[in-house]
């Protein structure tokens, strides 16, 4: 009896060690490659309101320049801008803002914007050492992300994930490449939501240096989402 009790406790106890235990690099790397997957294949869809603000040099009290735009993304078809509202420096924004505007379109056309996931296929990544960390209310993995190939679309930098979904949580680094070779160095940084189960940008900040402009930092916030979804691989399965 005491030799049955002694190895049950064993047990138990084993089974509890397991559960704490992370899962490994290779399962979090398929983890996130399933949770992009996963934003792919549902999301038929969507509007959003996007509002730009550009800060000039170190004034970040004022912007110079300012622009909001509905955006209407369809699978397949890729993104389309309504501008709601702009102010400022017609310069920046002609210059500056629009350009921006132009390269999401371009990056979200088909054939494109598979090149412009966070995913293994694209990136090299890494798990940093540390365990879970807190980001903004949830517990992510963090790792470190290499593009295969140099873009200006994409990062070498830190990549957070939630820890329970593998949902894409925060990206911060430098592009790979830069724009123009009118430009420096651009710092980028954005930060995503759950809305509807589902990834989806909520605030972004770029920062960069030109001969024309100097230093510009570009503030992003993304609201008003609406969602057309394509039912989920377990709803499916009913």
């Amino acid at each position: 009896m005491r030799l049955a009790s002694v190895a049950a406790f064993l047990c138990c106890a084993s089974l509890h060690l397991s559960a704490a235990v992370p899962p490994g690099e290779a399962a979090i790397l398929r983890g996130i490659d399933s949770s992009v997957q996963d934003r792919v294949t549902r999301v038929l869809s969507f509007t959003d309101v996007e509002h730009y603000s550009v800060f000039r040099g170190s004034d970040r009290t004022h912007p110079a320049a300012q622009m909001t735009v509905q955006v209407t993304y369809r699978k397949g078809i890729g993104k389309s801008y309504q501008i709601l509202a702009q102010s400022g420096s017609a310069l920046i924004r002609k210059f500056g803002l629009m350009p921006l505007l132009e390269n999401e379109k371009t990056i979200n056309l088909p054939g494109n914007v598979e090149r412009s996931w966070f995913t293994s296929a694209n990136y090299e990544m890494h798990l940093k050492p540390g365990g879970p960390q807190p980001l903004n209310s949830r517990t992510c993995y963090v790792l470190s992300i290499t593009p295969r190939r140099a873009a200006p679309n994409t990062l070498l930098g830190t990549l957070w994930v939630d820890a329970t979904t593998f949902a894409i949580a925060q990206v911060d680094g430098f592009a790979s490449k830069n724009p123009s070779i009118w430009s420096g160095a651009t710092h980028m940084m954005r930060q995503y939501t759950d809305i509807q189960g589902i990834p989806m940008a909520i605030h972004a900040r770029a920062e960069s240096t030109s001969n024309v402009f100097g230093r510009s930092v570009v503030i992003i916030d993304y609201g008003d989402y609406q969602l057309q979804l394509a039912p989920s691989a377990s709803r499916r399965l009913q």
